[in-house]
């Protein structure tokens, strides 16, 4: 590409040169004017200067615009060259949407010439079903004056090859022209990029996640299985057998002497206590009630042997009171888990002095808020080991289709809300 030169008629001298002469050739015929009748050589020679200073004008405005035309053509040289150079597909179309301008990169993407695709309309290379929704779009854009923005902010873009294959793209797009005048005056230009392999990744990333929070879903289905049936052993077998053993040294009270009473009833006294221990041990594991009375008896059970335990305040409130009828039984098992993890976590970490457990159920879907007044739990707290449990409960009610958020309460403390469906049995669309 040959650059064009600077004219030298615009450099300062020259323009000043031309300046004076043109000031004296004004003199000039202004004298020829005034003296015209008793000089006729002065207006011959100042007629005569006229024509070859217009002469010489014309000359040098037809240069000038000569040079400003190879200027003109070699910016758009320059320009071609650029965007032709460009990595990413760039696209203008006018107010009708019919391409005007189809780099290099675009030929490559769409696989399509540049000689038939200029002059095409640009849902050429769209997907039929995209196309009325794309054509707004533009015109939508157009009104609002924005010189660009980008385009598929929330949902993946699809676009056309020539031979028929769809792709993802991102782009943005941009507008120019005289944006109050006549809409032919518009001009969009749109700069788009392949995203295959991208979108290829997003999505096996995605069905990994996925097949991590089913198999996660999966470990923890199994390892209540296993609570449940240790819990029978525990309750049914241990629970009999202790039993049987408190009756034969009840019956053994009578046959010794008065010295052993003593030791006997010592004896009884800590088989109680293992009669106990092994009740609170399977229940902990499994209550046999969240099987046999339901989430709302299980959760009541549940908080009034933590007050207990902790000598906390807790409240536990229904609305509307009563049973929680048609509770999937994963869905009770997963908030049992959660309403005693966040008890646990309170007694060893909040300093509280009361808690306040609420159940909902509103839309199909069951709402749980449990809140206490203790110091609070700061985010980086969320992050770290002893958090692991929390994040464990949120997997859980991710895959069965509902959520669970921890933050900040208004009493001061820590407030864990969440809200499942209530007949959730699995991932949900």
């Amino acid at each position: 590409m040959t650059p064009v030169k600077r004219s030298a008629l615009r450099h300062p001298a020259v323009v000043g040169a031309g300046a004076a002469a043109l000031v004296g050739l004004l003199a000039a015929n202004a004298v020829a004017f005034i003296r015209g009748a008793d000089a006729p050589w002065l207006l011959g020679v100042v007629i005569l200067s006229d024509v070859l200073v217009i002469g010489a004008g014309i000359l040098v405005a037809a240069r000038e615009v000569l040079v400003a035309e190879r200027r003109s053509e070699s910016s758009e040289a320059r320009l071609s060259a650029i965007v032709d150079s460009a990595m990413d597909a760039i696209i203008t179309v006018d107010a009708g949407q019919r391409i005007v301008l189809f780099n290099r990169a675009a030929e490559e993407l769409f696989r399509c010439p540049r000689a038939e695709a200029i002059g095409a309309p640009l849902e050429r290379f769209l997907p039929q079903r995209f196309r009325a929704a794309h054509h707004d779009h533009i015109e939508r854009f157009g009104r609002t004056g924005v010189t660009s923005r980008r385009m598929g902010d929330v949902t993946t873009l699809w676009a056309l090859r020539a031979d028929g294959e769809e792709f993802p793209i991102e782009a943005s797009i941009s507008q120019s022209g005289n944006l109050s005048g006549s809409p032919g005056e518009r001009f969009y230009t749109v700069i788009l990029r392949d995203i295959t392999v991208r979108k290829q990744h997003e999505d096996a990333l995605k069905r990994s996640q996925q097949e991590l929070r089913e198999l996660s879903a999966r470990v923890l289905e199994a390892r209540e299985e296993e609570k449940a049936r240790i819990a029978r052993e525990l309750h049914d077998e241990l629970g009999q057998l202790l039993t049987a053993l408190k009756m034969d040294l009840g019956a053994l009270h009578e046959g010794v002497p008065a010295a052993l009473h003593a030791r006997i009833e010592a004896m009884n006294g800590l088989l109680d206590q293992t009669v106990s221990a092994t009740r609170r041990i399977a229940a902990d594991l499994r209550p046999m009630m969240l099987d046999d009375l339901g989430l709302a008896d299980a959760a009541g059970w549940l908080v009034d042997d933590f007050a207990k335990r902790s000598g906390l305040s807790c409240e536990i409130r229904f609305q509307p009171e009563g049973p929680i009828a048609d509770v999937a039984k994963p869905v009770a098992v997963a908030v049992y888990r959660a309403v005693q993890e966040s008890l646990t976590n309170i007694a060893r970490h909040a300093g509280a002095r009361r808690v306040w457990i609420q159940f909902t159920v509103e839309d199909g879907a069951l709402r749980v808020e449990v809140e206490d007044d203790g110091r609070g739990i700061a985010l980086p707290d969320l992050a770290k080991a002893r958090s692991l449990g929390l994040r464990g409960m949120r997997e859980r009610f991710n895959y069965l289709g509902g959520s669970l958020d921890i933050g900040s309460a208004p009493r001061g403390g820590t407030r864990l809300r969440l809200r499942v469906p209530l007949q959730a049995s699995g991932p949900q669309p």
